[in-house]
């Protein structure tokens, strides 16, 4: 447990800009650095920069194209002309029209491949881009080990903080239960319709889109999905709704945005996540499975278009007795997404 809330004081201290250390490593995300913490991180010896694989791969650095795993992280040696406006620029690639000319870089073998991966790893965790400051010297604010962020990101405990009836179009007697996290800030809910009737429910697992769910974006299909599912569950007399805080596929509502411009620049939607240094899919469906669990619910009928949600659930123990198509309309601004769900993904539409 002490190394798990250490974790999530590391967590806490990249996204404040606060240096942390992983196995005598120090690290500072660069996305929530500024010039004067840079400064101080740098002290005696410029800090070098630590990016994704991907990322490296998008500014043709060499040494990626032998690294051992196409998403190897790479170290580029800090150059006295890299200040901290050219470091932004090489971590977020929705800045490569406005900055297009970087290098020449020099890169740098990695001396511990695997505090590299916790670092990026731990970024990622935190919603930032996997992109960091690094330095043997100095101070830090948390320091944590690599096997704590490995095993942080693989063993999500969630329980029960609050339920209420929630009266609603698709049900006066449903119940709505929250759920908070032990291991970070993340708090989901989950919408009961119906009563138990013996049936595995029908369940939806619904990642939160605040800009298709709220503001009505026609560049997804979120929004639809959520009233259709809604509505579906309400059809069937029984069911559940999990609304999990993974925004954007699980990498945050400004890495989100990120992609947007990425997208607008004319990479799909998977691309864009791979530019940014993520996987094309970063959720953890072992949340929606520890919520299930908490509401006794081992078997459900799953409503959904994406074997991977099947899989994923099936792994960790919930019995799908049956994957339900969801269905909705499309729209001229989604058309090509939804066809990247279709063939890059492998959602069945």
């Amino acid at each position: 447990m002490s190394e798990g809330r250490d974790v999530a004081r590391a967590i806490d201290a990249l996204r404040r800009g606060w240096p942390i250390a992983i196995d005598g490593v120090r690290f500072l995300a660069i996305e929530t650095a500024d010039p004067g913490a840079l400064a101080e991180f740098d002290g005696d010896a410029p800090a070098d920069l630590l990016i994704s694989g991907n990322r490296a791969a998008t500014l043709k650095l060499i040494n990626q194209l032998n690294a051992a795993e196409p998403a190897d992280p790479v170290l580029i040696k800090r150059s006295p002309w890299v200040d901290f406006d050219t470091a932004v620029a090489v971590a977020d690639p929705a800045l490569d029209l406005s900055t297009p000319f970087k290098g020449p870089f020099t890169t740098q073998p990695l001396r511990a491949p695997q505090i590299a991966r916790a670092a990026l790893r731990l970024a990622r965790l935190a919603g930032l881009l996997p992109a960091m400051f690094t330095s043997r010297d100095g101070a830090a604010e948390v320091e944590i080990s690599s096997e704590a962020v490995e095993t942080y990101a693989h063993k999500p405990r969630v329980r029960i903080a609050a339920r209420a009836h929630l009266p609603s179009r698709y049900g006066e007697g449903a119940e709505i239960v929250a759920f908070r996290s032990d291991d970070d800030t993340s708090e989901h809910v989950a919408l009961l319709i119906g009563a138990p009737d013996g049936r595995p429910p029908l369940v939806r697992i619904h990642s939160e889109c605040l800009t298709g769910d709220a503001l009505g974006s026609l560049k997804c299909d979120c929004g639809p999905q959520l009233d259709g599912a809604l509505a579906e569950i309400a059809r069937s007399g029984w069911g559940i709704l999990l609304y999990l805080r993974q925004e954007g596929r699980g990498i945050g509502l400004i890495n989100k945005l990120r992609a947007y411009a990425l997208q607008d620049q004319g990479f799909d939607t998977v691309d864009a996540n791979l530019r940014l240094g993520f996987a094309d899919d970063e959720r953890d469906f072992a949340v929606a499975a520890s919520i299930l669990s908490a509401l006794g619910q081992g078997e459900v009928r799953l409503l959904t278009n994406n074997p991977r949600k099947v899989d994923g659930l099936e792994a960790l123990g919930v019995k799908v007795r049956e994957r339900v198509p969801h269905q909705v309309p499309t729209n001229p601004h989604n058309e090509a997404y939804l066809a990247t769900k279709r063939d890059r993904s492998g959602h069945q539409l």
